[in-house]
This record gives structure tokens, sequence and C-alpha cells, in this order.
């Protein structure tokens, strides 16, 4: 059964600067939903008040059509990327799977090379390991939905690529929403596509390429 999550009459303000308004976005399970705009438009903003971390001045988070005030806090509902590290730096790679519910095989079948870190604390990892378990930790969660907030950040490109494919193959029974400054890996992933603008509105783009190029976002 297909669920669905909306986020829908997003609003948001600090000290009356308007940062996000009339924001409407639908993310469904078997898809993937990219989340692009420049920076300072709200992006990270817009996916904690999905979360349900961030209240604003207005906002209405529904699954299947039925209003949630909170969604982090519903059993396997969830899970959030942010973009700084969020783990505790003094527990071990094999006790966060336990905490996530994660399988440490799984992780270490799609990345081989995290068979070496299985006893570690994770914040003896180097930035681009710890980034990517972090990742894998919220992606592989046995949750419906999935928000990743810069997932590729700190990433070699054959890391990327790999973790592109686990993006891929995870939204076969979950809603995975993406947002990247790696306009080009978001694009090749996502099914729909949302765009930013800096009046705080979003834009489900019809044709990303063309429409991105005209609005100034590619060159």
């Amino acid at each position: 059964m297909i669920q669905v999550l909306e986020a829908d009459s997003i609003w948001l303000e600090y000290a009356g600067q308007k940062i996000l308004q009339s924001i409407y976005l639908k993310i469904e399970t078997g898809k993937i939903v990219g989340l692009l705009g420049r920076n300072g438009t709200g992006k990270s903003s817009l996916l904690r008040m999905i979360f349900g971390t961030l209240r604003g001045q207005n906002q209405s988070i529904r699954i299947n059509g039925n209003h949630i005030s909170h969604p982090y806090l519903a059993k396997n509902l969830i899970r959030y990327l942010p973009q700084h590290n969020f783990v505790p730096p003094y527990l071990k790679l094999e006790e966060l799977c336990g905490i996530y519910e994660v399988s440490f095989s799984k992780m270490a079948d799609y990345f081989p090379e995290l068979h070496a870190f299985e006893k570690q604390k994770i914040g003896a990892l180097s930035g681009g390991n710890r980034r990517l378990v972090e990742t894998l930790l919220i992606l592989l969660s046995p949750v419906s939905f999935i928000l990743l907030d810069e997932p590729f950040t700190h990433l070699a490109p054959v890391t990327a690529e790999q973790l592109s494919m686990v993006i891929m193959e995870q939204k076969k029974q979950k809603g995975i929403l993406v947002s990247d400054h790696s306009y080009r890996q978001v694009l090749d992933l996502s099914d729909d596509v949302y765009l930013i603008v800096p009046v705080g509105r979003s834009i489900l783009l019809k044709n990303p390429e063309q429409e991105l190029q005209l609005l100034g976002y590619t060159r």
C-alpha cells in the first residue's frame, strides 16, 4: 500500500523576514523527491518542519490525509539526516546499529570497507566515513519516510555513486526526500523535483533540466 506524506501551508518567519511561505510538497513511498534551492532559501528549515522539530508560523503535515503534529514521535514513520554530525562520538558503530534497528551486515554488504570500523567509536572515523555511516543509519532504518539533507557531503565520488544506488534500492519500500548542493546527483535520483525560489515558495518542476536553466539555477 502506497503511503503519502504531504507538507502543506508551510510558513516560516524570523524577525519579520519571510523564509518560507505557502510551501507544498508531496512524498510517496516508492518515489524519490528532490529538493533544490540556493543557499538561504530555507531547505533545511523545511526538512526540520516536516520532521516536526521546528515549528513555524503555520504548517500542516499529513500522512495519508491525516494531520500529524510531530511526525518524529510516530513509531516507524520517519527519520531525518541533518547537515551536521548528530550521533554522539563515543558510541561504537555496532551500538548505533542496535539503536537505529539497522543491520550492520547489510550496511557492510553495500560498503565492505565498513567491516574495519564495527567495533570503533564513530568519533574516530574520518569525516567522509562518519558521514557515510550516519547517512546509512538513517537510510536503512525501518521507517516509511526518509529526509536526507546533504547526504553526499564529504564523500568521495565513487562512494557517492554507490550511496546513490543504495538510495535507489531503498525507495522500493520508502518515500525519500533528498536535498543536496550536488544538483546533478539529485536530478539523476529523483522522480519529482521541487525548487524553492527566493520568495520562499516551492515549484514542482515539470521539466527540471530546462526549467532550472531558465530560472538561472544552472548555467
